[in-house]
């Protein structure tokens, strides 16, 4: 499943580039790769940058897929590991980042995306998807209050300078700016102190993380509720 994404380690900075040909659709297949290559990140003790193709860093989940249970929590546990990661991550988003794609970006510690004609949404409702309870722990978590209830209950499609109002990034940079601004804050990451990063993210982010465990749980008992 590895060949779905790359992981080039240089100086302490681990770069996973997500890359399925098309718009790097979250199947349990790709999700797989993640974490194998999250996996490897931490083996080897390095700050994390994720990014995409041209233009697009995730579409969201495969809506083709015959196992969404699986999938469903496959993106859960995928988030719920970023928000936990024991080093930092930096998500540089070439462009369009959807639905789970966009949660993914929520579950990173510092976000670079691309200024341009780019989507970024929640964007569930506009397709006929009631928002997993996971998901809204997260975007509870990383949205601007009211932007919160606007884009869960509209599905509004944003832009990268309004994603960047409601919570989605923090910065926002021309396209081809974007990798080495990510590089860069990376680069300045390294100074923190890493026991100190991790205790704290898992500190700050408690509540978050309560929500994630209990939507993977509504996944694995849908009588509850997904």
């Amino acid at each position: 499943m590895s060949e779905l994404t790359t992981y080039d380690l240089d100086d302490g900075i681990a770069t996973i580039t997500l890359d399925d040909g098309k718009v790097n659709a979250l199947s349990v297949a790709m999700l797989g790769s993640i974490g194998d290559r999250l996996d490897q990140a931490e083996s080897d003790e390095a700050i994390v940058v994720m990014t995409g193709r041209e233009r697009t860093f995730s579409a969201g989940f495969d809506l083709k897929s015959e196992d969404w249970p699986t999938m469903l929590a496959a993106g859960a546990r995928t988030a719920e590991r970023m928000l936990s990661f024991p080093r930092p991550i930096v998500v540089a988003c070439n462009g369009n980042a959807l639905a789970m794609g966009a949660f993914l970006l929520l579950s990173a510690d510092h976000r670079v995306g691309a200024r341009g004609d780019f989507k970024i949404a929640l964007n569930e409702v506009a397709i006929g998807l009631t928002l997993p309870y996971f998901g809204i722990a997260i975007a509870r978590h990383r949205l601007t209050r009211p932007a919160f209830d606007r884009v869960t209950v509209t599905g509004v499609i944003l832009d990268p300078d309004e994603a960047q109002a409601a919570g989605f990034l923090d910065e926002v940079a021309e396209p081809g700016d974007v990798r080495g601004r990510a590089l860069a804050a990376a680069e300045r990451l390294k100074g923190i102190d890493m026991n100190a990063h991790h205790a704290t993210k898992l500190r700050i982010r408690a509540d978050a993380l309560a929500g994630l465990a209990d939507g993977i749980d509504r996944i694995q008992n849908p009588e509850r509720g997904v």
